[in-house]
């Protein structure tokens, strides 16, 4: 049997080609982009000082406008733009148009709009260009609930039980804390939730709801720990008062 290369590649590898191997330059992306500025207005000629393109519209005061073309958005397409800003009164990032790549990325559009860069996705093939985001000040909409959530959990939440970065184990959550000391109450026999307003206010709802199949009801109103709630406790221990 003759020896398999050094570096075979499964069909799965090839499915993760990087951009770079598509069938594109970067000078694919050039007329697309020049033609999308020059519909606004603009006179555009490539490679100036080092910028892919330059687009000029003349005035009292002229506007100058970079784009940088890659095939694909990466963190040094988005440097590059942050350099160009320093030169440019606007500036706009052309990437190849994909299906699921960095260009959809919801998270890459909103880096885009809070530095004021324009994002655009390129069709090679078709010379459509669409509008990702437009270069232009931007601040998001502040998420109230969401930061309500974040507010509420760190004042709940006692102490510091996780360490940021913590991953592939379970948070120690404020809920998770409330619901070990609502089992450390009835490590030794059963308790009713009214009981344990001291240690959970809402330790009637985490009885009930029984969230990590820690407790199981004696009868009406009567809760015992189950032999998963006793692990829990051997692994965790009661939370700090």
């Amino acid at each position: 049997m003759s020896p398999r290369p050094d570096n075979p590649r499964t069909p799965k590898e090839s499915s993760r080609t990087p951009m770079s191997a598509a069938p594109f330059s970067e000078t694919a992306l050039y007329k697309p982009v020049k033609a999308f500025l020059e519909k606004q207005g603009f006179e555009v000629k490539g490679e100036i000082c080092g910028c892919d393109a330059v687009a000029i519209r003349e005035g009292q005061a002229p506007i100058v406008v970079v784009a940088e073309l890659k095939l694909a958005f990466s963190l040094e397409l988005v440097l590059q733009a942050v350099d160009r800003m320093r030169v440019a009164d606007e500036v706009y990032l052309a990437v190849v148009a994909t299906r699921r790549g960095r260009d959809r990325d919801s998270r890459a559009h909103r880096l885009c709009k809070l530095l004021g860069v324009g994002l655009l996705a390129v069709s090679p093939r078709s010379g459509h260009v669409e509008v990702l985001a437009e270069p232009e000040p931007y601040k998001p909409r502040r998420n109230t609930a969401a930061r309500k959530r974040l507010v509420r959990e760190h004042a709940r939440r006692i102490g510091d039980p996780s360490s940021g970065g913590s991953t592939r184990q379970p948070i120690m959550t404020a809920y998770r804390q409330r619901a070990l000391a609502c089992a450390e109450a009835m490590r030794h026999q059963p308790m009713k939730p009214r009981d344990m307003k001291e240690l959970a206010e809402d330790a009637g709802a985490i009885l009930l709801r029984n969230v990590y199949g820690w407790f199981e009801r004696v009868r009406p109103g009567l809760y015992q720990l189950t032999p998963d709630g006793g692990a829990a406790l051997a692994r965790w221990g009661a939370p700090p008062a």
